[in-house]
């Protein structure tokens, strides 16, 4: 925000100003959680600054800023309910079995990572990819199940591995 013109700062305080304690309770109501919803008022906010839209073009402030938070609030749930089967899946194994507390910070984060390259799928990819690789079905298999071809659905494969690589080489290059 310090390079944002003085203009654009002085838009995004009074909109904030205006704007933030509504947005937060509507949150808090939807969420249940006074910090949940402190955190995403604040990247709704975060949001919006890093958009296209000026705060003096909005015509309708809060239908935008609810817009903009229900999609946040929906990743965040989605997130959530993630990391509680996570949890899960770990209560239920061994102690013994049970990985240290910087590798589960890690592979929780690898599974949100897999979730939101599988998000980017299209869902007819994304569903024979997760026959094939979760449920182990051969492609003949999953063109029967989804009624399509086995063209179509070697199709579906090449373009999901094909994300999988493109998502391999980002993260890889990741520090």
């Amino acid at each position: 925000m310090s390079t944002a013109s003085p203009l654009l700062r002085e838009q995004m305080h009074t909109l904030y100003h205006d704007h933030h304690g509504w947005l937060y309770a509507w949150i808090r109501r939807k969420l249940g959680s006074a910090h949940n919803a402190e955190d995403l008022a604040q990247d709704t906010f975060t949001r919006v600054l890093a958009s296209s839209h000026a705060p003096a073009d909005l015509r309708e402030p809060r239908a935008f800023l609810t817009s903009v938070a229900k999609g946040l609030m929906s990743n965040w749930r989605k997130r959530h309910a993630l990391e509680e089967a996570y949890l899960a899946a770990l209560a239920e194994m061994p102690v013994a079995t049970v990985p240290p507390p910087e590798q589960r910070l890690v592979l929780l984060e690898a599974l949100h990572e897999i979730d939101m390259m599988l998000d980017a799928l299209p869902m007819k990819v994304r569903h024979a990819f997760l026959l094939s690789q979760i449920d182990g079905l051969k492609y003949r298999e999953i063109a029967r199940e989804m009624r399509i071809s086995e063209i179509t659905v070697k199709r579906y494969m090449k373009q999901a591995f094909t994300r999988c690589l493109v998502w391999l080489g980002t993260t890889a290059a990741l520090p």
